[in-house]
Parts: C-alpha cells; sequence; structure tokens
C-alpha cells in the first residue's frame, strides 16, 4: 500500500517535537538539579579547608631548630607569595578552562570518556582544579562511590563559596609534589632550597609537571623523565598564550640546580624540643593535633651556638665507651631564657629527658640554699662553728646522724662559714641546720623554685634529696639575678598558620630572695674558686683554677651515684649533672670530674666573646678585708687577705692578731746588731 502523502513528514515532525520536548525537560530538569545543587551549597556553607601544615621550631636568633612534620612537609602561603610562573604552568597543564568552569569542565569530561572507551583503559583524566583540591582536602583517598560523591560535593561547595583564586590558592598548598612534600612552598624548599615566590619560569614548569606522577616524575628520581615532562609543561603555556615558544625554549635549556639531601640530619636539640611541645600542651592548651600538624611558627629561646657548644663538651669530656649519662641546662638568670639543654647523650637511644624528669640527689649543690636561710638568721660570713666528726640526733632523739666530710677530713677547730662553702664541709652544714631548722631550709628551696618533695632531715643539708636539674639551674639563677626569680623560659612566642599571634611571653619576674642576703651568698659562691680560702683542705674548685678566665660563683656536689657543677658568670647560668641511670656508684676519678670538666669548658667557650664582669655589691652591703682563716678584721701583718661582703652592720668588728707576735719576731730578727743593741738611735 502507499504511503498517504506527507504522512512521513507528519511522523519525522512527531519524533522532533518529542526530542525538543524531551530536550526541554532535560535542560529544566538540569537546571532545577544545578539550581538545587547551588541552594544545597549555600545553605551547608563554605567547607572546611584546613589541612595538615607543618609545625616550626626557631632558635632565639631565628634559624630553624625543628618541624614536627612526620614525614611530610607542608606550608601555607598565600597566593601572593607564589610565582606567577607557577600559576601559569599549573593552570596551562592541569586546567585551562580554570577561570571558566563552575567546578566541572562538561567538554573534557566527554572528551576523556571518548578516548578511555576507544583505548578500553583509562589515558585521560578530566579533574578540574576545584575536583582534585577537594580531593586533597580528604585525608583518606579510597576509591569509593561514597567518596567520589562527597568529592562532587565538596567541588560544589567550594566554587559556591570562595573565589577562583582562593581556590587556586588552596590547592597549590595542598597538591604533593613528591619526597614528603606537600604544597608549592614545601616542593620549592625540598627540590631547589628557595621561597615559591622565587622560583623561575624552568623551575616552576618543573615543579608544575611533578603532580601527575610524584615519584615517576620526580627529577630526583629520573631527570630524563622529569624533562620530558617539563617540556609537555612548557608547551601547554605557549599554547594557552602565557609565554611565547622562545621563552620555553630557553627555559628548557636552563640548567637546573637542585638540593643535595642527607639520608638523615642530626636533628637540633631534640630533648629542648621535646620541652618546647610538652610546654605547648600543658602551657598554652594546645592538643597534640594542632601541636603536630597546625602550620604552627614557634619561637623558643634556644641559643644554637651555645647548644653546639654544650654537645661538643659532653662528647669532648666523657669517655665514648662509658655509660654515664648527662644532663645539661643554661640559662640567662636576667630573663630565665633557657639558652641550651641537653637530656642525655643520644637522642635515638634514650629520648628520656634527664635534665627535666629524672630526680637526681643533688649532694653539696643544696648548700648556697641552706647558707643563703642561715644568712636571713644573723649568719654571716665569718661566722664559726667547730668541723669534727660529730653524731646528730633528731626525730626526738629517736635517730642519729654521722655525716661525714670527702676523704674524712676535719679542722678539728673553729672554721668560718665562708671557709666552710668553700672546701664543702659537711659537719659545718648540719649544724647550720640544726640552728635554722630543716624546715626553713624546705621553705627556701621551695621559694627558689625546687617542685620535688625534700624530707626535713638533718642530711637534707647535704642534698640527699633528690631534684630534676631544670630546678636546679633555675634556683641558681634566682641566687644570680639578686633573689628575682624567673621561671624557664622555652617558648617567646607562638603563630598560628593564619598569622595571628596565639601566645607571646610577657615577663614575670618577682622579688622572692632579700636583694642583699642573695648578693653575699652569692659573694660566698665564689669561693670554692679562691685558693686564698682553702685551710685544712683545698677548694672544692681546685682541679678547674687553670681553665677558669673570668670571675663565677658556683658549687660541686657529689654523691655516690650522682656528680653536679652548678655556676654562674653575670650573663649565664650553666648546670650540669652526670651519673649513671641506675644509680650504679661512680668509683673512678675521672667519671666524678666529669661535671666540672664539662662546665667549666661550657662555660668558657660560651662566654668567649662577652665582657669579664664582676658580681656588683648591692647598697645593703659592704665589702672589708679579712683574714679568711679566722674571719677577723685583716691588718697588715696577715698573710693573707680576702675581700669579703656582709650585710651592712654585721660586718666584722674584732681586728685579726693571730699574726703580730710572728710579725715583730720576724721584724726584730731582720735588724742589724747596731739597732738591737742601740734601739733608740
Amino acid at each position: 500500500m502507499e504511503p498517504i502523502p506527507g504522512s512521513r513528514f507528519r511522523g519525522t515532525w512527531k519524533y522532533v517535537r518529542a526530542a525538543v520536548f524531551i530536550g526541554v525537560f532535560l535542560a529544566i530538569f538540569a537546571s532545577a538539579a544545578l539550581g538545587s545543587f547551588i541552594l544545597f551549597a549555600k545553605i551547608e556553607g563554605a567547607p572546611p579547608v584546613a589541612v595538615p601544615q607543618t609545625t616550626i621550631f626557631y632558635a632565639d636568633d631565628g634559624s630553624k631548630i625543628g618541624e614536627s612534620d612526620h614525614g611530610q612537609k607542608r606550608y601555607w602561603v598565600r597566593l601572593d607569595d607564589i610565582s606567577p610562573h607557577v600559576i601559569e604552568a599549573t593552570i596551562a597543564v592541569e586546567d585551562r578552562k580554570f577561570y571558566e568552569h563552575h567546578g566541572f569542565d562538561l567538554k573534557r569530561i566527554a572528551a576523556a570518556v571518548i578516548a578511555n572507551v576507544q583505548a578500553m583503559a583509562k589515558v585521560e583524566g578530566a579533574s578540574t582544579i576545584t575536583q582534585q583540591y577537594a580531593r586533597n582536602l580528604f585525608l583518606t583517598h579510597e576509591k569509593t562511590w561514597s567518596r567520589k560523591i562527597q568529592e562532587a560535593l565538596y567541588t560544589i561547595r567550594l566554587e559556591a563559596n570562595y573565589s577562583k583564586e582562593k581556590i587556586l590558592e588552596g590547592y597549590l598548598n595542598t597538591i604533593y609534589y613528591g619526597h614528603g612534600a606537600y604544597g608549592i612552598e614545601a616542593a620549592a624548599r625540598y627540590y631547589f632550597g628557595k621561597h615559591a615566590s622565587e622560583l623561575t619560569l624552568s623551575e616552576a614548569a618543573m615543579l608544575a609537571g611533578i603532580p601527575k606522577g610524584p615519584y615517576y616524575y620526580s627529577p630526583l628520581v629520573n631527570e630524563k623523565r622529569a624533562k620530558a615532562r617539563q617540556k609537555i609543561v612548557l608547551l601547554s603555556m605557549v599554547e594557552a598564550g602565557y609565554i611565547s615558544r622562545q621563552e620555553a625554549e630557553q627555559a628548557y635549556r636552563d640548567e637546573l640546580v637542585y638540593v643535595r639531601h642527607r639520608e638523615k640530619e642530626r636533628p637540633v636539640a631534640p630533648y629542648f624540643q621535646d620541652v618546647v611541645k610538652q610546654q605547648l600542651r600543658t602551657k598554652l592548651g594546645l592538643d597534640e593535633r594542632t601541636i603536630e600538624l597546625g602550620g604552627l611558627r614557634v619561637y623558643t629561646t634556644l641559643d644554637p651556638r651555645l647548644q653546639r657548644i654544650a654537645e661538643k663538651q659532653l662528647e669532648r669530656v666523657i669517655n665514648p665507651t662509658s655509660a654515664i649519662q648527662a644532663a645539661l641546662v643554661a640559662m640567662d638568670p636576667r630573663t630565665g631564657e633557657v639558652k641550651a639543654l641537653i637530656g642525655g647523650r643520644d637522642y635515638d637511644e634514650s629520648p628520656f629527658n634527664r635534665a627535666v624528669q629524672a630526680e637526681r640527689q643533688p649532694g653539696s649543690t643544696f648548700k648556697p640554699f641552706l647558707y643563703y636561710a642561715a644568712i636571713e638568721q644573723g649568719f654571716t660570713p665569718s661566722t664559726e662553728l667547730r668541723s669534727e666528726l660529730t653524731t646528730f640526733t633528731f626525730d626526738s632523739g629517736r635517730a642519729t646522724y654521722t655525716p661525714h666530710n670527702y676523704n674524712d677530713y676535719y679542722a678539728n677547730g673553729p672554721i668560718t662559714l665562708a671557709q666552710a662553702l668553700a672546701v664543702s664541709d659537711n659537719v659545718f652544714a648540719v649544724k647550720t641546720l640544726q640552728f635554722i631548722g630543716a624546715d626553713k631550709l624546705v621553705d627556701t628551696a621551695k621559694t627558689l623554685g625546687i617542685t620535688s618533695k625534700l624530707k626535713a632531715v638533718p642530711s637534707l643539708a647535704l642534698g640527699t634529696s633528690p631534684v630534676r636539674v631544670i630546678d636546679m639551674v633555675a634556683a641558681y639563677s634566682t641566687i644570680a639575678n639578686y633573689g628575682k626569680r624567673n621561671d624557664p623560659v622555652f617558648i617567646k612566642k607562638v603563630v598560628d598558620s593564619a598569622g595571628n599571634v596565639i601566645y607571646e611571653h610577657q615577663p614575670a619576674s618577682r622579688q622572692v630572695l632579700d636583694r642583699d642576703a642573695a648578693f653575699v651568698t652569692t659573694h660566698l659562691m665564689t669561693g670554692m674558686f679562691d685558693p686564698k680560702l682553702n685551710g685544712y683542705t683545698t677548694v672544692t674548685g681546685q682541679s678547674i683554677l687553670d681553665e677558669i678566665t673570668r670571675s663565677y660563683a658556683g658549687k660541686s656536689g657529689t654523691t655516690k651515684t650522682d656528680s653536679w657543677m652548678i655556676g654562674f658568670a653575670p650573663q649565664l647560668v650553666a648546670g650540669v649533672w652526670t651519673g649513671y641511670d641506675r644509680g650504679e656508684p661512680m668509683d673512678r676519678f675521672d667519671e666524678k670530674q666529669y661535671a666540672k670538666q664539662i662546665w667549666v669548658h661550657f662555660m668558657e667557650e660560651g662566654l668567649a666573646d662577652e665582657p669579664k664582669r664582676s658580681f656588683k655589691p648591692t647598697k645593703g652591703v659592704i665589702g672589708v678585708d679579712i683574714d679568711p682563716q679566722n674571719g677577723k678584721l685583716a691588718t697588715d701583718a696577715c698573710p693573707v687577705k680576702r675581700k669579703t661582703y656582709y650585710l651592712i652592720g654585721t660586718e666584722p668588728t674584732d681586728y685579726c692578731t693571730d699574726h703580730l707576735e710572728k710579725k715583730k719576731k720576724k721584724k726584730e730578727n731582720g735588724k742589724s746588731w747596731f739597732e738591737k743593741w742601740f734601739p733608740w738611735f
């Protein structure tokens, strides 16, 4: 049967109308869907874009001492601080329509689908910069439909709530460039040792090509492949109109100089950094994730030069085959700033921080606290007590205690307080404690900042209650600072990833000791380095006198298991402890000298460029020349004189007469026969 004329046209028109209807419907549906997505994006608001960033620790001189990156280096920089070459290279090779689409490049998606179907494999990607940024905001990149849907929703929310510049900034700060470097700033530093703002066209093109395959295209892994990828990036920039072909060719020929990386660099002051992190937790209340991955800038008090000197002296002095451990703390007594800290000989072997965690018996280094308290109670440098083997009773007569001097040396007669401190007489110390009371010593130590529990027993005078190195150094710092206490300071300022100062140290020193009594104590502590004060035995600093070139005040301390040396100049106080972790006895003489040797060489080298200052007397003290053997005012007949300071009104008034008869006889023996027979001439 012949078709009715015009019926074919009507049938075709019917399909056309149906197609138009479907097309309009789909367009309306797509518009409605798009509108719904946009409405959803606006209602949901801006998605969180905070990503892990490396926290950096700086020394007092501004140098970097560490990062908390856990193998990942992340820094956030503003778009204005990124080289324009990087921006252009990235857009050219990753998403040329970035400024035209709204998160999805539909034409590129269609082209990629066709190419992948034809090849029966994924040979071409279609992700936009916004999509990749959304993907980077997820710490897990598992390939599930759930994650892909979330990623798409993130893309829409990013485009609806952020400008293109902010999206591009986020992308460039989160994309992975290989070798643990996340973001363009980390990549610029890792590969070329410079900031992202300083990258040349050639360097920018090289880095822009890496994210496609961070290991495959790394120039440090295979430079030939990396150069081929760089060429593709440069040609893409030419096609996008960013550079000319001549500029591309020149950039390709430019020689690139890469940073050489060691397998593992030695960390700077790792024990000090541990204390800083602990203070970020306890003092600032920051959680672990913020500290480790919050992109903080932490400015510390560390002096890298003093830290290097301290580490060098530990290595130089202690026998490398010895199992003895050591700790060192150095502070500025005027501010409380910790300038160097060592918590052990090898952080990798033992991160246990002996400077701030361990409690050990301080021995005679505790005596300056005792004698300060005694001076407050009326003692003076000339106060005399007998030094002889003595048994003390305490606890209402239920207990006895017999202290012994080093090598059982005793004066077996009266000695002065100044002598007792210089030669570290233990009997004198316990007798002094009996006069002032053990509770008074406990209170004084606590006032100085000792945080450990102290037993109010006679042996406390000899440092039998364990204490921390950091507390002892801080206490000596207070004495050195004329009784003005500054708690140890490790952190000067903390800045968050957005550049906001979230913490800044405010000096809060307070006068806790009498200024004049603190100075008298300081001057007494110079006695350990003064041979004039030796009486029946040598001063405790005798073994290091030849190494000293300036004025110091200090005290050493030795127990069966611990050796200490703490001392200061007006500009710096330092304390050293050495001993075995398990409390094994130190029997060898050289082991007992480690602390003194480390201390004196650290102080001498550390202060080598500093002026040689003496301890300036306070207004409430008076200095007089005394005979150090009896503490009386010296006369011309005294063979040895030492200037000693007293609280005004407590200085001695009696003159030494011990040498007058000897001088008279000597003078008479020196007369001629004529003078002896005719004295009136």
